[in-house]
């Protein structure tokens, strides 16, 4: 089988992954049942078995934009199961993915370990087509030396959502034929990429300046919503550019985006073994990290935003068979916002959101520069001009929206389990950065969704499952057994009947031949006697 193959659904067992933090067995492929329910179980494995049992996965996605996030039920195979869970993004996109998994349980051989480095993968309201340009290696049998390649993804329609510069990845997966995951690293997945540039239009909002008839903001009278339908047609390009910040569709440069990563960033997502002390035995460890050095917000325009990283987000989950002794390890990331050479805030665990406001200038304000043809964006105009001072010159705004970074909090989940083995599994997930387009009440459109966009930077999880104890190291006994004797099947078998008088002849053939046989030695063995006349 070509290892290709598995490679193709890497972004979606990534985006899956980064759903959330459900502690549970790696999805491999399903145990098929039977054709025969009544059939006897498969042939046991021949030669030495590895005694450990393992099961951990991590999945790191640079950035994942998501499109009317929250809009689209969740299909399910459960009936009644799409009203309770939560609703998915109508568009998915995902970019710089990397996935690594070891599965002692797993049905296919080929599967027990698995690393995968995708440049991308997308969904269309919850279906996700495979993606090519993935990198695979999966063990048995191991593998000395990993595998490593690169791609330079080429133009596409949905380059206005998200344009990629080269990738490079490196996958390496480990598996022993007699001591199973016992080989230290087991699955080791990373992916580097040059650039990204992410949202040049934000597709959920119209494409047109003359919004007549079809604005009806709630907490605006008839004449405040013809002032601003006038505002918006003075713009210098429709909302879904902002006004004409973004560079629109068919930009192919990082200049008038959203979010953009103009240097070198990198995922990697790692399962290993380690010591537990005080025990022979191991500890399942997964493991996710990142590395930004920052990244802009509508970079090349006059309300550029720069988010440095200030400390860098590393997610690790260690279970060791017992809840005692697992653990959850997150090094939170500390982000800074600045703008114009001034800070506007922090992101940390401890102030984990900030809301940039986006609005435009109110009719009346024409005697101040730079204000008629460009939105106000957090706390600059158009011409640089601080908002603090043009609201002291008269300037009236409006604002239509936000944007909000959010650092997403940790989230884990843990508990005992029996299946496919006694153990613990424990499961966290976490964020780097959200950064959400959010209408306010102001933006009188109709049916829009909660949030217009949304691009997650730095989406990580990582889960582990050890059976109770640890993972034992060795490999299973193979000394010759004697087979217990049969059970007995009832009563034996009648002797067949005699249908042919051949059945005697044979032995009474035989049986005369012998006694002519010993009469022949009879009389040979006897001495001759001599007969005497009488005379």
């Amino acid at each position: 089988m070509d290892r290709r193959l598995l490679a193709l659904p890497a972004s979606v067992a990534v985006l899956v992954l980064c759903a959330g933090p459900v502690a549970a067995q790696v999805p491999t492929t399903p145990v098929p049942p039977p054709a025969n329910p009544s059939a006897p179980p498969p042939s046991a494995p021949i030669g030495p078995q590895p005694l450990g049992k393992a099961v951990g996965d991590a999945g790191t996605g640079l950035a994942v934009i998501r499109i009317a996030p929250n809009s689209t039920p969740t299909k399910s195979i459960i009936p009644g199961a799409e009203d309770k869970l939560p609703k998915q993004a109508a568009v998915e996109l995902g970019f710089g993915l990397a996935s690594a998994q070891a599965n002692s349980e797993a049905y296919l051989s080929y599967e027990k370990a698995v690393a995968q480095a995708a440049p991308g993968g997308m969904a269309f309201q919850g279906f996700s087509p495979q993606a090519p340009g993935s990198l695979a290696q999966t063990a048995p049998p191991s593998n000395t030396q990993p595998r490593s390649g690169g791609v330079n993804p080429p133009s596409t329609p949905l380059d206005t959502l998200l344009k990629v510069g080269l990738i490079n990845g490196r996958v390496h997966a480990q598996w022993s034929d007699t001591l199973g995951p016992c080989v230290g690293t087991i699955a080791d997945a990373s992916t580097e990429i040059a650039s990204i540039s992410a949202l040049n239009a934000i597709p959920t909002l119209p494409g047109v300046n003359d919004l007549s008839g079809v604005f009806d903001a709630p907490n605006l009278d008839a004449a405040g919503d013809n002032a601003l339908i006038a505002g918006i047609k003075e713009l210098g390009g429709p909302l879904s550019t902002l006004g004409g910040v973004l560079a629109g569709p068919g930009a192919t440069s990082g200049k008038g985006s959203l979010l953009s990563l103009p240097n070198t960033l990198s995922a990697r997502s790692v399962v290993k073994l380690v010591d537990i002390p005080g025990s022979k035995n191991k500890a399942v460890q997964s493991t996710s990290t990142l590395q930004v050095a920052a990244l802009k917000l509508l970079a090349g325009t006059p309300f550029e935003i720069t988010v440095k990283v200030v400390s860098q987000p590393t997610l690790q989950v260690t279970s060791t068979g017992d809840k005692a002794t697992s653990r959850v390890a997150y090094t939170a990331p500390v982000l800074e916002v600045i703008q114009g050479g001034k800070s506007l805030g922090k992101l940390d665990a401890a102030n984990p959101k900030l809301d940039i406001p986006i609005g435009i200038p109110l009719p009346g304000t024409d005697a101040l520069p730079g204000v008629k043809d460009l939105p106000i964006i957090g706390g600059l105009l158009g011409d640089g001009t601080p908002l603090s001072k043009a609201l002291g010159d008269g300037l009236k705004k409006l604002d239509l929206g936000v944007l909000r970074l959010t650092v997403a909090g940790l989230t884990q989940k843990g508990e005992a389990s029996k299946t496919p083995f006694e153990g613990y599994q424990l499961g966290a997930s976490a964020r780097m950065l959200d950064l959400q387009v959010l209408p306010t009440d102001a933006l009188g459109l109709p049916n829009l969704p909660s949030a217009l966009a949304q691009v997650s930077l730095g989406e990580q999880i990582a889960r582990a499952y050890a059976p109770t104890g640890g993972v034992v190291c060795g490999t299973a006994s193979q000394n010759p057994q004697t087979p217990p004797p049969p059970a007995p099947q009832g009563k034996p078998n009648p002797p067949l009947a005699y249908t042919n008088a051949a059945y005697h002849a044979v032995p009474i053939f035989w049986t005369g031949t012998a006694l002519l046989l010993l009469g022949v030695i009879l009389v040979a063995a006897l001495p001759a006697r001599r007969s005497s006349r009488a005379h």
